[in-house]
């Protein structure tokens, strides 16, 4: 397996990650602990996953990807520190009108449920799943240097971001002393 730096960091992760949108919806907990523990021991030490995963299915309230991961990280099927844990935080996780978006309290309340269905006290990598136009940059990204410092989040990135966007996250960032983005997960078309 090839190993590449994330983006500016120190932190190697293997250049192919292991999704895990499908986790809870069309894999089930077996099957899907059975994945993971595969791709570990072919090399793959990036696992990326969201608090939403699959909130869109029946009967599905959302973290259960999470849930699942976090299942297998407790079984001792592999030391935490050997995986890279990747989750994000933006969508839909409840009727309130603060269970989504990046606003602190939004982003606040999903990192712990986030850590707690992980079974993990950090988090590697938590990125911005899309924009939220509703809520100033500054705000976002206050509360991510602020999870940064206290520990439960080491490095920060965004997804489905605009080049416009990321740059003026970047700005914002720079001028305030203020964590920064350390990657993109941009959006794909299969088309």
């Amino acid at each position: 397996m090839e190993y590449r730096k994330l983006g500016r960091t120190g932190l190697k992760v293997s250049s192919i990650c292991l999704g895990t949108m499908q986790f809870g919806w069309t894999a089930g907990p077996k099957t899907a602990q059975a994945i993971m523990s595969e791709a570990v021991e072919l090399g793959c030490n990036f696992i990326d996953t969201a608090d939403v995963y699959s909130f869109w299915a029946e009967n599905n309230d959302g973290g259960v990807s999470e849930r699942i991961i976090g299942d297998w990280l407790n079984s001792g099927s592999v030391r935490r520190d050997q995986v890279i844990i990747a989750t994000k935080v933006r969508g839909k996780m409840g009727d309130g009108p603060n269970d989504q978006g990046l606003s602190r309290a939004h982003i606040m309340n999903a990192v712990a449920a986030s850590l707690t269905r992980l079974k993990t006290d950090y988090i590697d990598l938590y990125q911005m799943h899309w924009p939220d136009e509703e809520t100033p940059l500054g705000e976002t990204l206050k509360a991510l240097d602020d999870l940064v410092r206290a520990g439960k989040v080491r490095y920060v990135g965004c997804s489905n971001y605009p080049a416009w966007l990321l740059t003026k996250s970047l700005w914002i960032s720079d001028v305030r002393n203020l964590v920064r983005f350390d990657s993109l997960q941009p959006h794909y078309n299969l088309m």
